[in-house]
């Protein structure tokens, strides 16, 4: 899937400090919106969250951080998990619905769940958003997120910079093979990573579910297969890259072998500190949780949202109008930024033995 972009390039690099922007894209209308900006809110957005088990992200990152930008924004918001079940999602949704939510926001676990729920939704006058994950052959209005591919490109680039430039047997681990955005971060690392000529791929497994138990499982049989010959580890996610790491300590290779990540988890800023993760990515989600807040509030007021650009479904044969955020490479050296960030607090990375080397990172 193809991200298209705006030329207002600036606007989307300032978006951390000075709100979203909107920018031109061919469509006279496009980031404009309609009717005042004092115009009064109405209704009630309802939240689905997809789980707990693919990424901590969602129950201790997103599920505060959206209850707390709703609640200023002074929208009444409904927040769920569906714990990974797509008939609780759909079930969820449906109550929301009877419930009087007027706009419906899901991370979908499946575009196929996701289209069905969007579709009934419609069909009820109840406006859609994609929040984190495109849902493909959706209805959704609007897309909030931040941009898959160059997730993937930064985690590409990351590995180049931890390998260098030697010879190298890469093996990848990706997200669900279900999750759009695990094929858009994929996409991205192997476009940076291929074009090394010192770089192999020796082997490369979608990860069913994000499931960290099933990633273990298979990554131990890739280190087999190559007789312990893995010289680098592209994980979609921290807790692939955990499950990784488990099995190179196992063999007494952790450290040795770099591995990426993604979600700036605590766990994950404690092995970059360990030297046994070369990298993971940060989305800081108050930018996202803020997007989603301005497409609510916009629609709330009867207004057209402000987007920084669209997302291609090829399945629906369509371009999503979406605010699309810019992530960033964490390293050994800028770990600190995740946590001055308010990202992840610092008492759940400096625990222990941590400590100092949280001092030495001049984390306080």
């Amino acid at each position: 899937m193809r991200l298209k972009r705006t030329a207002c390039i600036a606007a989307i690099a300032a978006m951390a400090t000075a709100g979203l922007a909107a920018c031109g894209s061919g469509d006279d209308n496009k980031g404009k919106t309609t009717g005042s900006d004092s115009g009064k809110i109405k209704g009630k957005v309802g939240i689905i969250l997809p789980d707990t088990k693919s990424s901590v992200r969602w129950e201790n990152f997103d599920l505060p951080v959206l209850t707390q930008a709703f609640k200023q924004a002074g929208i009444p918001a409904d927040i769920q998990n569906a714990e990974g079940d797509k008939q609780r999602m759909q079930t969820i949704a449906d109550q929301m619905i009877t419930n009087g939510v007027t706009i419906l926001a899901i991370v979908n676990l499946d575009s196929a769940s996701g289209a069905q729920i969007e579709s009934k939704a419609k069909q009820q006058g109840v406006q859609t958003i994609d929040y984190d994950r495109l849902t493909l052959g959706g209805s959704a209005d609007y897309y909030v997120s931040f941009d898959g591919t160059q997730v993937g490109r930064v985690q590409g680039q990351g590995l180049q910079k931890c390998l260098g430039d030697k010879k190298s047997n890469i093996v990848y681990l990706d997200g669900s093979p279900t999750d759009n955005n695990a094929t858009l971060f994929k996409n991205g690392a192997h476009e940076i990573l291929d074009k090394v000529t010192n770089y192999t791929k020796v082997a490369e497994q979608a990860v069913p579910d994000w499931d960290n138990q099933k990633a273990a499982t298979i990554f131990e049989q890739m280190y087999t297969q190559q007789k312990g010959k893995i010289d680098g580890v592209y994980a979609a996610n921290d807790g692939l890259g955990q499950a990784a790491i488990s099995i190179l300590n196992k063999n007494g290779q952790a450290g040795k072998v770099p591995v990426t990540g993604q979600d700036a988890t605590p766990q994950g800023l404690q092995n970059i500190l360990d030297g046994t993760q070369c990298m993971t990515v940060y989305k800081p989600n108050k930018q996202e949780a803020d997007g989603l807040v301005k497409v609510v509030t916009a629609l709330a007021k009867g207004q057209k949202p402000q987007t920084t650009g669209t997302a291609d479904d090829p399945t629906g044969k369509r371009q999503v109008p979406s605010i699309l955020l810019q992530p960033i490479g964490i390293f050994k050296d800028n770990v600190k930024q995740v946590i001055t960030d308010g990202g992840v607090k610092a008492s759940d990375v400096c625990k222990g033995s941590y400590a100092a080397k949280c001092k030495a990172a001049g984390i306080q």
